[in-house]
């Protein structure tokens, strides 16, 4: 099997800052104005929810889409190219709860 750490490196860099694949499984459900997507991930600090959105525009996962309303709305959603990452973040959401399932586990023993 070919394998590429490039591509294993490209893929982390875009999809795995501390909550990138979290705001995008988010996104999968339905588009969100950035004060509903504080609400949904509360713990993520502010400066990061902007530094990582600006990135996830930049590499064409989702979309911003500002309305003309006074005051302005933006709205975040995701592109097709990003909803192409949709099995990919259901698997990690998945193994992840299998391995917290799983370390609850060791420690109850």
């Amino acid at each position: 099997m070919n394998r590429s750490v490039e591509d294993m490196k490209t893929t982390l860099d875009v999809v795995c800052g501390k909550w990138k694949a979290v705001l995008l499984l988010e996104l999968v459900e339905e588009p969100l104005r950035f004060s509903e997507i504080k609400k949904v991930i509360p713990r993520i600090p502010h400066q990061t929810l902007i530094k990582h959105l600006k990135e996830l525009e930049q590499d064409g996962l989702i979309n911003r889409v500002e309305s003309n309303d006074i005051p302005p709305k933006v709205e975040y959603s995701l592109t097709s190219y990003g909803y192409a990452l949709e099995p990919l973040l259901q698997e990690m959401e998945k193994w992840g709860r299998v391995h917290r399932s799983r370390s609850e586990e060791t420690i109850a023993n």
